[in-house]
């Protein structure tokens, strides 16, 4: 066994896994799993760079981390950046800040790269599974961007569109820093065009229609499967592997669309850095649905980040 930490930085939050590897095997053994919402991406699709505040917030997870890190005593780290950082005129300083305090450079990997590691932190699993017919369709919803994936035992297919609960909500939900709540029927209509056009572009290099089992990851996600479960609190176990049926994701959907920020707030599994971009999220989600024909979508928790595990295994 190889004691492993992998780090998966998106727009919206960070995460870490430290686990132990067997690289013949290819057994997991989970040792910590831990995520914060520190928005990196804030105010991104607008002015092309990282905020002085979101570096600092990313930098100040970098640091726990790193305890938790030395803490384990993990041997190897590997730290993948997507969306936010690809696109920011100002990566150097990021680079320079996780290197600082890491020891390690963030790789910003392509969208091509975040779809292989999603699928295979997804679907890994599920191969024992003979309810769930292949081939598989992974959808990944990120704060910047959606990347979905295509294939049997291994990537047949795959595109990372611009679409993401974040970059959404702030381009249309968000006037003069202020959060439209609930959101104008208008807003809505501009959102779902965006998706629409995502989706059409997804196609071109995806088919969104062949697959045989649908399967959904991150905190959009799984948050929409906590409230379809009705739970209080977030649990991961009772998540894990749940289904959500079309009707289900159309009725949450629909409920957090006429919500104000502090009724979504006050749901028990949601986290507070997730309620502002929940919206944005769920219509992505349904949207999918209704493009793929999908009837259930299968929820993973496990996703990129078991992935970047097993690229170290």
């Amino acid at each position: 066994m190889t004691r492993v930490a992998a780090i998966d930085c998106g727009t919206n939050s960070i995460r870490l896994l430290v686990a132990d590897a067997d690289p013949v095997t290819g057994e997991l053994v989970e040792l910590d799993r831990r995520m914060e919402i520190v928005r990196l991406g804030q105010g991104v699709d607008r002015t092309g760079r990282l905020a002085p505040e979101a570096l600092e917030r990313t930098f100040a997870a970098c640091r726990r981390y790193a305890a938790v890190i030395e803490e384990h005593g993990a041997r190897q780290l590997r730290f993948v950046a997507t969306s936010a950082s690809r696109d920011a005129e100002n990566r150097e300083d990021f680079v320079r800040g996780v290197v600082g305090i890491l020891g390690v450079e963030p790789e910003v990997i392509s969208g091509d790269q975040e779809a292989e590691f999603s699928f295979t932190g997804a679907t890994r699993e599920l191969s024992g599974q003979e309810h769930l017919a292949k081939p598989y369709l992974v959808v990944d919803i990120g704060g910047g961007s959606t990347e979905f994936v295509v294939g049997d035992d291994r990537v047949g297919a795959a595109r990372s569109v611009d679409i993401g609960c974040v970059r959404m909500t702030e381009r249309h939900l968000v006037r003069d820093g202020v959060l439209t709540d609930p959101p104008a029927a208008g807003q809505v209509e501009a959102i779902r065009a965006d998706i629409e056009a995502a989706l059409d572009l997804a196609g071109e290099s995806v088919p969104l229609t062949g697959a045989a089992t649908l399967v959904g990851l991150a905190g959009t996600v799984t948050t929409v499967a906590a409230i379809a479960l009705g739970l209080e609190e977030y649990d991961s176990s009772a998540i894990h592997h749940s289904r959500l049926s079309f009707e289900q994701v159309e009725e949450i959907t629909g409920r957090l669309l006429g919500s104000t920020h502090a009724e979504r707030a006050a749901l028990g599994a949601m986290h507070p850095g997730r309620a502002d971009v929940i919206v944005s999220g769920a219509l992505i989600l349904l949207a999918v649905m209704k493009r793929t024909g999908a009837r259930e979508v299968v929820v993973s928790e496990h996703d990129i980040l078991d992935g970047i595990a097993w690229s170290i295994a």
